[in-house]
């Protein structure tokens, strides 16, 4: 796929975000339980609700959830981690208090960080001479001109 832009990529980071949190929880090997399974009578399912499971994602959903975690690899550990937690939704607010950054600069990391993938989606590599302002401008140019 050649046709990367910056609202493709944070929408791809949102989607692997919610894969991983559907996935089941993973457990220490050797972990069972010992307790017996309890059986309802149709008296104590009455007033239950029925418990409803999500399916699990398609194989398919979870290779590309996986490909997409690589592309943090391309960046600094602290902008990385923005990126993800900005893709599990987690409030400007808190992301701020944990790296004592204001928002600005937060939100200066993560469109750094979304336009360093998408360069590099396009097999490009910005120089490190270049300006964090240049790769972000640069990489919603090349979107523009794929919209257009």
């Amino acid at each position: 796929m050649t046709d990367w832009t910056t609202a493709r990529v944070q929408d791809r980071l949102e989607l692997a975000a919610d894969i991983f949190t559907q996935l089941p929880a993973v457990k220490p090997q050797g972990y069972f339980n010992a307790w017996p399974e309890y059986m309802y009578s149709f008296s104590d399912q009455v007033g239950q609700e029925p418990k409803m499971r999500r399916p699990l994602p398609p194989p398919k959903m979870i290779s590309e959830a996986e490909e997409t975690l690589l592309w943090l690899r391309w960046l600094e550990k602290d902008d990385a981690r923005i990126l993800w937690l900005r893709a599990n939704r987690k409030p400007w607010k808190a992301i701020c208090w944990e790296f004592g950054i204001s928002r600005p600069t937060a939100s200066k990391h993560w469109q750094y960080g979304i336009a360093l993938i998408t360069w590099r989606l396009w097999g490009r590599k910005p120089s490190s001479k270049r300006s964090k302002q240049f790769v972000i401008e640069n990489a919603q140019d090349l979107s523009r001109k794929i919209i257009l």
